[in-house]
């Protein structure tokens, strides 16, 4: 209370002040105590309507509430709109009382510039004060005792410069030294933010980062938005950083459950993000629109993909989230990740697997969700090969009970996690997928979830992916192994994956888009690239150091992938985000068949399920061919 009853009495005392001021200037040559004394004489009743009109409007509007040690260029136009309205009403005033005899009209437009002026200056004096901008200014006049700093080199965009720069000002006692930045855009260079100069861009990022680690003592590179990607910079050089001892930082995200709160949260990258490509800026706002106040579950929740989901589902606030794993191990460990991070979000671990129709029922409908994600799979290529049967039944079969058991639960939207794999498959993973595609596909009822599926290709860092295996491989002096040095993949990073996962799946609610939808994935890499790169990253020469071994192609592998079959179409509907149309898609894989499937699944036919499997992938192909062809090539 006593601090509304000051903010009150001094915004009224400016609007005063501003009035006598006004009036004074306008009717006498010089201003004095003398003078002003005379004024407060003459217009008492003004001041009085001005004042107390201008306290009504400040109660009506609570404008108590607004933080002046935050003020931003927003509240300076809330100050010039009050004031505008407030002589407005001193306006209407002066012609009820005298005609305005006593107050000439020039004087209320200097009260209107006073008025804003001064309130806006005090409000801006606050704010440098809170961040101590003053102090810095007079620093060297006031004998500041020196506090050590780290230089610190940003990179990424001005504005998010001068969050951070706002920020660090804050800090009491701040660590961190910023000696310049590369700016995102070419435009931007020389421009000074908070008195921090734009070095250069890009293409001076070279230069400037050998330039700054050759520097004395503890020096760091912070990484502060994905307008500039570490993967925008060359391997060679950031090895160089690192063996010098220059620490690559990046600003965390609100998605990183081990974030401390506050824009000054950052830590070290880890080689997935400097292997990474730019993101893709996506509508945040829609997706939180998606989550926020709905019940989620999620298959597979124990694995690289299921649990980036739970986090970032937990982050946007969903109302209950059920996680589904039939590993023990993996459901403990995103349980108590969730537990740990958001105590209060009500949440369900549910042990199952998705071959049992009836356990994956039950539970779906004591859990009652509103939006399903699918991401449990079988998804290791060589492994499936000698496995085919196990790919069917989770691949496939799981898929379809998954679905059912959505569409019995009355769910809204059901999400199926595909892969480019499943693109013109030659092999039993891929094929087992695309057959899923359509499985699920074909659970579309009127009334019934809105059912979509996403399909993108490798992620960074997810569970027996290349880039943990190189980083063992390297970790123990090589070689590093690869099957082809032609080999190609397209990645991303396990997070990005999910943000577009959520992305797509927000895209198909707003505007009513089901089927296959596509993630934007850049270009392909090629393996042994990012072999050397890994490599250089670690300080060392590929074939020197660490040599690189190829032990050529594995059971099923292809040499590239692709993300759209010969069948399909694909358009842009949203930067980052594809449909694909299929001309086959009223093609359906029949009841009979499927568990036909099954049973040869259950019967470990593995001969039988290769030839059935390609057999209903040429059915999706090509249709009109009526009896379907023999195995040519391994499924």
């Amino acid at each position: 209370m006593p601090v509304i009853v000051a903010k009150l009495t001094a915004r009224s005392a400016v609007r005063v002040l501003a009035l006598m001021l006004a009036y004074s200037m306008v009717s006498f040559r010089d201003i004095n105590l003398v003078v002003l004394g005379e004024a407060v004489r003459v217009i008492w009743p003004y001041l009085t309507v001005f004042a107390v009109s201008g306290l009504g409007y400040d109660v009506a509007t609570r404008s108590w509430r607004r933080s002046w040690r935050f003020t931003s260029l927003r509240d300076i136009f809330v100050v010039a709109r009050s004031a505008t309205l407030i002589v407005l009403v001193l306006l209407l005033a002066v012609f009820v009382l005298d005609r305005g005899a006593a107050l000439p009209r020039s004087a209320l437009f200097l009260t209107w510039m006073l008025d804003i002026g001064i309130f806006g200056g005090l409000l801006m004096l606050r704010r440098a004060a809170h961040e101590k901008t003053l102090t810095d200014v007079f620093a060297p006049f006031l004998g500041r005792a020196h506090i050590p700093h780290h230089p610190l080199m940003l990179i990424g965009s001005l504005e998010s410069t001068d969050s951070f720069l706002r920020e660090l000002n804050r800090e009491s006692a701040p660590k961190y030294h910023p000696v310049g930045v590369i700016a995102a855009h070419a435009g931007d260079v020389r421009h000074e933010v908070r008195g921090v100069r734009a070095l250069g861009s890009v293409d001076d990022a070279d230069r400037l980062l050998e330039d700054f680690s050759r520097g004395e003592g503890e020096r760091s590179v912070l990484f502060l938005d994905g307008a500039l990607a570490p993967a925008d910079l060359d391997a060679e050089l950031l090895a160089r950083l690192r063996q010098r001892g220059v620490r690559l930082l990046r600003m965390n995200r609100v998605t990183d459950l081990d974030a401390p709160l506050g824009v000054l949260s950052f830590r070290e990258l880890d080689f997935n993000e400097l292997l990474s490509r730019p993101p893709v800026v996506l509508d945040h706002e829609r997706v939180r629109r998606l989550i926020a106040g709905k019940r989620v579950l999620v298959t597979g929740a124990g694995g690289s993909i299921g649990s980036e989901i739970c986090r970032q589902v937990a982050a946007l606030s969903c109302a209950h989230l059920a996680m589904l794993d039939h590993s023990e191990s993996g459901l403990f460990g995103i349980e108590q990740e969730i537990s740990d991070a958001f105590p209060t979000l009500s949440r369900a671990p549910r042990l199952g697997n998705v071959r049992d129709a009836d356990r994956i029922r039950s539970i779906m409908i004591d859990e009652r969700p509103e939006i399903v994600f699918h991401a449990a799979a079988l998804k290791h290529v060589p492994l499936m090969e000698s496995h085919p049967g196990d790919s069917v039944l989770t691949n496939v079969i799981g898929s379809a009970n998954v679905a059912d058991a959505a569409v019995a639960a009355g769910a809204r939207n059901f999400v199926f996690i595909s892969t480019d794999k499943a693109v013109d498959p030659p092999n039993v993973m891929g094929a087992t997928k695309r057959l899923a595609e359509r499985t699920v596909c074909q659970r579309r009822r009127v009334g019934g979830p809105r059912i979509n599926v996403v399909r993108f290709g490798n992620v960074l860092g997810s569970a027996g992916s290349v880039v943990p295996t190189f980083l063992t491989q390297i970790a123990r002096g090589g070689p590093v192994t690869l099957t082809h040095p032609d080999i190609e993949r397209y990645f991303m990073t396990i997070p990005e994956a999910v943000q577009l996962v959520l992305h797509a799946t927000a895209k198909s609610d707003v505007d009513d888009v089901e089927g296959v939808l596509v993630l934007d994935m850049g270009k392909p890499v090629k393996i042994i690239e990012l072999a050397r790169r890994l490599i250089e990253l670690h300080g060392k020469t590929p074939g020197v150091d660490i040599e690189i071994k190829v032990t050529g192609l594995r059971p099923g592998e292809k040499m590239t992938e692709a993300l759209f079959d010969t069948t399909e179409t694909a358009r842009e509907c949203e930067p980052g985000l594809l449909e694909v149309v299929d001309d086959n898609a009223h093609v359906r894989l029949s009841d009979s068949e499927l568990r036909q499937l099954e049973a040869k699944a259950r019967e470990k036919d593995d001969a039988g399920i290769r030839l059935m499997l390609f057999n209903l992938l040429m059915k999706l192909r090509d249709p009109g061919e009526g009896k379907v062809r023999r195995l040519t090539r391994p499924a």
